[in-house]
């Protein structure tokens, strides 16, 4: 199935209806097994007429290569009004589960733009404590072009930093599965134990106890 490109239409119908700071909302490494879950808000100029050929690149960042999703982060950053990244560990979402971890660095990112954003287009997750009007949209990072935007800084951002992990915890292979759930990751679970960086209360981790 071929995918179509994110668009700007629910962007230029708040825009028609006077809000002007209008935040895309998503996150990267809900599902890791390592790492922080990574979230990322992205407010794109709403009187820029060339914006959606400016940044016809941008998928969800699931659809993109490395080499793209970080030449798409270029572009972003060079063209959007303001963008904000949140950030839980590993202990924090054991602590408070990954749904709330989740809307924690979603709420983190959100607080961090400047201007404030005045409407918030969000992937799937309901965000009401932060007090600004928005859409939960499902498969946003899909069909919205702030949404997808948000979708690559959260993942290159993430990505990054498990590059820079794998110095400080060698042997688990960070680098190359960013955490996620993998054979090797599996294996060198096995053979090195979890590391502080390794979410305990992920069902693959706490079996670790009962092998």
């Amino acid at each position: 199935m071929v995918s179509h490109p994110p668009d700007l239409s629910r962007e230029q119908g708040l825009w028609a209806t006077g809000y002007r700071w209008i935040g895309g909302v998503d996150e990267a490494g809900r599902g890791a097994w390592a790492g922080p879950v990574v979230a990322a808000a992205v407010i794109l100029p709403p009187d820029l007429p060339d914006l959606a050929l400016l940044l016809a690149p941008v998928r969800d960042s699931k659809q993109l290569t490395p080499r793209c999703r970080e030449a798409c982060f270029a572009l972003i950053v060079r063209h959007a009004i303001s963008y904000g990244i949140g950030a839980v560990p590993a202990q924090e979402i054991d602590r408070l589960g990954i749904l709330q971890a989740t809307r924690l660095a979603m709420r983190q990112a959100v607080e961090s733009l400047q201007p404030p954003p005045e409407y918030l287009l969000i992937d799937a997750v309901p965000l009401p404590e932060v007090g600004v009007p928005y859409s939960a949209i499902i498969k946003g990072d899909r069909d919205c072009l702030s949404i997808a935007a948000a979708s690559i800084i959260a993942k290159v951002t993430r990505d990054r930093w498990m590059m820079a992990l794998e110095e400080r915890l060698p042997g688990y292979g960070l680098g190359r599965h960013k955490g996620y759930g993998t054979r090797a990751h599996w294996e060198a679970l096995r053979r090195l134990g979890p590391s502080e960086q390794h979410r305990r209360s992920f069902a693959p981790i706490r079996a670790l106890g009962e092998v």
